[in-house]
């Protein structure tokens, strides 16, 4: 079966990874966004697998304030894991939904874990507002959501960049970070140091998207046999997307992340998807998790003509 003749819906209602509340709602306001109806307009067959379990501690104080609910986290992490390479195992494409950004060490360790069994690499195109390349020893906040793609890349907690058969999960030089402009100092020397290919907003009102995404798609395959991506609703402006937890200003107009989810999807080398961060108590009527919903169908074919 061809990974677009179905794909799967694994919900991850994880907030322990920020420093508010809400983000847990996400996968259900993509729900009632009509994600599933969206799927199967486009010819592609939609299952959805309800919510990964997320672990809740004891108490809401975190153990340890340089990485805050790492435990609750990674267990969930490894769950995830396991559910996508289910999912990978019947042929079908993880769409996972959160929650917070930390539940992508979940999905990125499923997805190059079960093509490296198969001597094959992936590759990553993560696009956010924020670098999420702290680590507890760099971190401002403590907060998780702020340290998987350093994970991905092997840099932070051992029980996040473990969380693969591989370490580092996916190879630097087929890794790309699009729309940055929201980073610690230590975030831009850990960027500089990884030597991953980062294109700030900066960089997208020089060239426009369509060259960023091309450069970015271009490495992202190179040598592998596709790539995760992982797309962070918070990339988006505040204009298209109030209902996120971390909100910055001069981010993405819908119109760049449709291209960006559109190229990709032109490529056909999408292996599965993450959206997080849609926060239902900040947003208006729905209006992220139904943007959400949309840029998820251009990524998976959908176009005007």
């Amino acid at each position: 079966m061809n990974p677009r003749d179905k794909v799967s819906f694994i919900g991850v209602s994880m907030d322990l990874g920020g420093g508010l509340r809400g983000v847990d709602m996400g996968p259900s306001a993509l729900r009632i966004a009509g994600i599933e109806e969206g799927v199967r307009g486009l010819g592609i067959d939609f299952e959805d697998l309800g919510n990964v379990p997320v672990p809740r501690p004891e108490r809401r104080q975190a153990r340890n304030e340089k990485a805050r609910f790492l435990t609750e986290i990674s267990h969930c992490c490894a769950r995830v894991r396991k559910k996508v390479e289910r999912v990978l195992d019947e042929g079908s494409m993880p769409m996972i939904v959160g929650g917070d950004h930390s539940i992508a060490a979940g999905s990125i360790a499923g997805v190059s874990s079960w093509y490296h069994r198969r001597n094959e690499k992936i590759g990553l195109i993560w696009v956010d507002a924020h670098g999420d390349m702290n680590t507890p020893e760099t971190t401002l906040s403590g907060n998780i959501h702020g340290m998987p793609l350093a994970a991905a890349l092997g840099y932070g907690a051992p029980e996040l960049v473990g969380l693969g058969d591989i370490t580092p999960m996916v190879d630097y030089r087929n890794t790309v970070l699009v729309g940055v402009h929201s980073i610690d100092a230590s975030e831009r020397e850990l960027i500089k140091k990884s030597g991953i290919k980062a294109f700030a907003m900066r960089d997208i009102d020089k060239v426009g998207i369509h060259a960023v995404m091309a450069e970015a798609i271009e490495i992202a395959t190179r040598g592998t046999v596709g790539f995760h991506l992982s797309f962070d609703i918070d990339g988006c402006d505040p204009v298209a997307a109030p209902g996120v937890g971390t909100p910055v200003d001069g981010g993405l107009t819908s119109r760049e992340a449709h291209i960006i989810m559109e190229d990709c999807a032109l490529t056909k080398a999408v292996l599965s998807l993450d959206l997080t961060e849609i926060n239902p108590i900040f947003d208006q009527r729905n209006q992220t998790a139904e943007l959400a919903r949309e840029l998820a169908l251009s990524a998976l074919g959908k176009r005007v003509l």
